[in-house]
């Protein structure tokens, strides 16, 4: 008997939640860019790269700077295709020059998406995806994955309606500019841990993307740790988030946040088992209810362990050897 894969049975009628790495790198200068291409190749794929073109740029520079970014894209080292752009602001005046230099047809080729600052409103996401699918589709390249910073008022509002945008695959949360957009009435300290966990506004705020996401089959994002030096507390602040928030992606600003983030944010080795030995049994009860130590599971479950397998999967964990024909 002929086996069906879970993709064709769990998600009948809806889009299946996207599966990208979990943790998103950035970097701005050449160097930077450089050794975090370098670590990637070490690694694995098991974390994004985004090139930075908006704060990565000096004044003047950002059209070479671009077109450094779009080479390293489109170049050997980039051995995975797990490296994007971050390009500036709808409003600026590099933001479509920035599109058409990195969606050249090499690079679009190699390109994992590109994200978008600032946005203010639904309109000004439908704008950017407008412009990027302008100059992709004079490429030959159709639906580049977009990702979101959500970092303003107007954003925020309009959230929900982001998430179903379909080229949207991943929404990411700003605090810095989000906390500043309130003009002190919210503490700095609400930028980092402990104050961003527990301050109501920008709780709020972390709990309706990661609401939005999940309700779309998108990835959250989790902010940045400005914590360099002590990674305990780029892992705390990971495993809250995961667990308190629903993020399921974090940022990182330096290659010490990296494994810290991936560890943080994969299931654990006896979850992953288990997730494999149930969806061995139901794939072998073509999708019916099983029984697994005494406990039912049916579709509703199936969901649930095949996600932890995709999440295990983009963490670069090792598999059950019965997870084979379930990915």
């Amino acid at each position: 008997m002929q086996h069906m894969h879970p993709s064709e049975v769990l998600f009948q009628g809806k889009h299946k939640p996207v599966s990208i790495p979990v943790c998103d790198h950035y970097a701005g200068s050449e160097k930077l860019m450089h050794k975090s291409i370098a670590l990637q190749q070490e690694l694995g794929p098991v974390f994004d790269i985004t090139l930075d073109c908006e704060d990565g740029a000096s004044a003047g520079n950002e059209e070479a700077h671009a077109k450094l970014v779009a080479a390293l894209i489109a170049g050997d080292d980039n051995r995975f295709n797990r490296i994007g752009a971050r390009i500036h602001d709808v409003t600026h005046p590099c933001f479509e020059k920035d599109v058409a230099i990195i969606c050249n047809k090499a690079t679009l080729k190699r390109l994992a998406y590109l994200a978008v600052p600032k946005v203010d409103s639904l309109a000004d996401v439908t704008r950017a995806i407008d412009v990027i699918n302008l100059h992709a589709k004079k490429n030959g390249h159709k639906n580049l994955p977009v990702h979101v910073l959500i970092e303003t008022h107007g954003a925020l509002a309009d959230v929900h309606a982001i998430a179903a945008l379909p080229q949207v695959e991943c929404l990411s949360f700003g605090i810095m500019d989000f906390v500043s957009a309130h003009f002190g009435a919210i503490p700095g300290g609400a930028m980092r841990s402990p104050g961003q966990f527990t301050h109501p506004l920008v709780t709020r705020a972390k709990l309706e993307i990661s609401a939005a996401c999940h309700a779309h089959g998108k990835v959250p994002s989790h902010n940045v740790t400005t914590e360099i030096k002590d990674t305990a507390i780029v892992a705390n602040d990971a495993n809250r988030a995961a667990q308190e928030f629903g993020y399921t992606r974090m940022w990182s600003i330096h290659p010490d946040q990296i494994k810290p983030i991936l560890k943080a944010l994969a299931p654990r080795s006896s979850e992953v088992s288990e997730a494999a030995n149930i969806l061995a049994g139901a794939q072998a009860a073509q999708w019916g209810p099983i029984q697994y130590n005494g406990r039912l599971h049916d579709r509703a479950s199936y969901r649930y362990y095949w996600t932890i397998l995709q999440r295990a999967k983009a963490s670069g964990m090792p598999l059950p050897e019965s997870s084979g024909s379930l990915l």
